[in-house]
């Protein structure tokens, strides 16, 4: 049986988790399921598209990787099923699974309802069609077999940082639960600069980056290029978010000397 992912909105206070692992189990049995996590923000489908893209590489070719962040759950939008070179990711059509979609050899709309628990919910797809679709790929079914081929799916505008002669205006893209506020730029911007530089977000300053996040003193902020090769700003010992006042979308800005 194949590996089966778990990334959602639903937190672990409610059954909503449990419930898809039951109906995994019912169908695929000696399928493993692994949660990646269950503590994106609610609704919030970029946090979930970000943490998708970066967890998949680790993970064996072939996997099967299920996202549930999907505040348009009983609308028109449609459920998927992309196949890639790696693997299989399922889930709704709302830029969620597009950031972890690379090398895609097909994208199918799921409409075969053999494969769906009746009768369907329109608040709960995680159980009646994504956790079931996934027991059926770990079961042996091919892709094609669940439903119409289609050529697109919505995909995320991640906002990219602008270089401006010697700054770069970037933004905060995440805050993990740290209070760490992870941006959009990438170590590549950062290495066009052979200088001392100084890095603003909200009410913080942060004068270069360092090697890891106890080259500061505790309570004192500072700025790495963490495991996801972006610049993050962090409090040691302390959350950066509240330490700045800042959010997602807030300015990030780092200025060459």
């Amino acid at each position: 049986m194949t590996l089966v992912t778990l990334t959602t909105d639903f937190g672990l206070s409610d059954p909503f988790v449990g419930i898809m692992k039951g109906v995994i189990a019912g169908r695929a049995p000696t399928a493993p399921v692994i949660d990646v996590t269950h503590d994106i923000p609610p609704q919030d489908v970029l946090a979930g598209a970000l943490v998708l893209r970066h967890a998949v590489p680790y993970f064996p070719a072939g996997a099967i990787h299920v996202a549930v962040v999907d505040p348009g759950v009983g609308t028109e939008r449609r459920p998927l099923c992309i196949e890639t070179a790696r693997g299989f990711l399922v889930g709704p059509d709302n830029g969620l699974l597009s950031l972890a979609a690379r090398d895609v050899r097909r994208i199918i709309h799921l409409t075969d309802e053999r494969f769906f628990l009746t009768p369907r919910s329109a608040t709960f797809h995680g159980r009646d069609v994504f956790a079931p679709v996934a027991a059926a790929l770990a079961s042996g079914t091919a892709a094609p077999a669940l439903g119409v081929e289609v050529q697109d799916m919505h995909r995320l505008a991640v906002p990219e940082p602008v270089v401006a002669g010697r700054a770069i205006r970037g933004q905060v893209l995440y805050i993990d639960r740290f209070g760490n506020l992870v941006s959009n730029v990438g170590r590549d911007t950062i290495d066009r600069f052979r200088a001392a530089l100084t890095i603003r977000v909200g009410r913080v300053s942060v004068r270069n980056l360092s090697a890891s996040y106890a080259a500061v003193a505790p309570e004192e902020p500072v700025a790495v290029v963490n495991s996801w090769g972006l610049v993050e700003v962090a409090v040691r010992n302390g959350s950066a978010r509240e330490r700045a006042g800042a959010g997602v979308g807030d300015p990030l800005v780092i200025e060459a000397d």
